[in-house]
């Protein structure tokens, strides 16, 4: 699996909790690792503290930690929480319904890079979101 979604931490991930929270001054409310990414989860209202003036703070982190950084605003709703993790990408509309939630990309380019290859970002966004909304049964691209 390509996403580690654990529902303990480890000592490495308390660390990269203390480190983030020291850099940006926003406590972490979960942290995933997809590939050589780490994702970070912070509050709502509280991401443009986490991400700095000029990105400053994900700038600093990045030279750190040396890897990819992506920090996500964290909402209770599950569509918004897919369309705030996907961000930067535009979606046109997002659906629910039967547990099974439809993304709808403006091109093809936008859907090639929600799906990814072999289905692996879309597979790894399905484990993140399970880990908050346990009823989702599949995310599809259209």
């Amino acid at each position: 699996m390509f996403v580690s979604v654990s529902p303990t931490y480890t000592v490495e991930h308390l660390q990269l909790f203390s480190l983030f929270e020291k850099v940006t001054r926003v406590p972490v409310k979960d942290c995933f690792t997809f590939r050589d990414r780490l994702l970070f989860f912070v509050d709502e209202g509280k991401l443009a503290k986490a991400l700095g003036k000029q990105l400053s703070n994900l700038k600093r982190l990045e030279e750190v930690m040396k890897r990819k950084i992506k920090i996500v605003e964290f909402h209770p709703d599950m569509l918004r929480l897919i369309q705030n993790i996907v961000a930067p990408l535009r979606v046109v509309k997002i659906e629910e319904q039967d547990g099974v939630v439809t993304l709808t990309g403006p091109d093809v380019k936008t859907k090639g890079l929600l799906i990814g290859a072999r289905a692996q970002n879309l597979r790894a966004l399905e484990e993140i979101v399970k880990t908050y909304h346990p009823h989702l049964k599949e995310i599809r691209v259209v």
